[in-house]
């Protein structure tokens, strides 16, 4: 098997702010590899469970694999820390637009230093999980440079809030919210609703899968309780039928059975890796 290479960095957003990156590809190639871009979800990160996993096997399989930490998902800098929340001062003041813009920032830096690397900026995949779900599907609606499109236990919408809860979430001026992997309680600031209610079409999640006209992959698990199954079938509802795929994995939730530290793959996270290969091999 080809050896695949790992090569971490910060890129730079449009704000100024650093987001640490790992690229992975194989060792020896002959031609451009298409690029995977993988996009964490809430409380996530690059380094969460399985994605280093679904990453190298992404590389293994031909491809220009790339994850990201969004600059304020409040990870730290260093590279000890970057699986453990030591700014929480940035997650307090990440807003879903920032995230957008994060994504694109991303896709900038590829394509400004294409020379660097061996990889194909013709042929880009976003793979999005939960709320990385709807970052993706947002940019890819918007950004012509996006050409496949995968969204794992993806939200159809981000405005999940109750008017109650946001009446009292303004009171505050943030709202808190409970990890219960590391037992931190992690605030939100009422600027993350202004965000949402000021760029509300910006953000507007199932108008843009309505938009997409590229190859689109839907993936869900059965017995999700964090982000219920029926955002999958309201996304594929909106969706263009011809361009769309929609899969529901049975028996698995939210994380397809993996967990964080990672303790192995599982029965449905293979079912996952087949479908995104094979997905992949066809965008080729």
């Amino acid at each position: 098997m080809n050896k695949i290479n790992k090569v971490s960095l910060k890129i730079k957003n449009k704000t100024g702010d650093y987001m640490n990156a790992d690229f992975r590809f194989p060792d020896q190639v002959s031609e451009k590899l298409p690029l995977v871009i993988l996009c964490h979800g809430f409380k996530g990160f690059k380094d969460w469970g399985c994605f280093p996993y679904m990453m190298e096997r992404i590389a293994e399989e031909g491809n220009f694999a790339v994850s990201f930490n969004f600059s304020y998902n409040g990870t730290g800098e260093n590279d000890s820390d970057q699986s453990e929340f030591t700014r929480l001062d940035l997650f307090a003041e990440n807003t879903f637009s920032r995230e957008l813009n994060d994504l694109g920032s991303i896709i900038d830096f590829l394509f400004e230093n294409r020379e660097l690397y061996d990889y194909d900026t013709e042929s880009i995949t976003l793979i999005g999980h939960s709320r990385g779900g709807g970052i993706s599907i947002l940019r890819t609606a918007s950004d012509d440079r996006v050409t496949g499109l995968i969204v794992l236990s993806s939200v159809c919408n981000f405005d999940r809030y109750s008017d109650v809860l946001k009446n009292k979430w303004k009171e505050a001026g943030h709202f808190e919210v409970i990890n219960s992997r590391t037992n931190q309680m992690m605030r939100m600031n009422y600027t993350l609703i202004e965000d949402l209610e000021k760029n509300r079409e910006r953000l507007d999640i199932q108008k843009a899968i309505s938009e997409i006209n590229v190859p689109v992959m839907i993936i869900h698990g059965a017995q999700d309780v964090t982000v219920d199954y029926s955002n999958a079938e309201d996304l594929y509802s909106r969706s263009n039928k011809d361009k769309t795929k929609l899969f529901l994995i049975e028996h698995t939730g939210h994380t397809f059975g993996a967990v964080h530290p990672f303790e192995g793959t599982t029965k449905a996270l293979e079912e996952v890796m087949t479908l995104i290969e094979d997905f992949l091999k066809k965008q080729i």
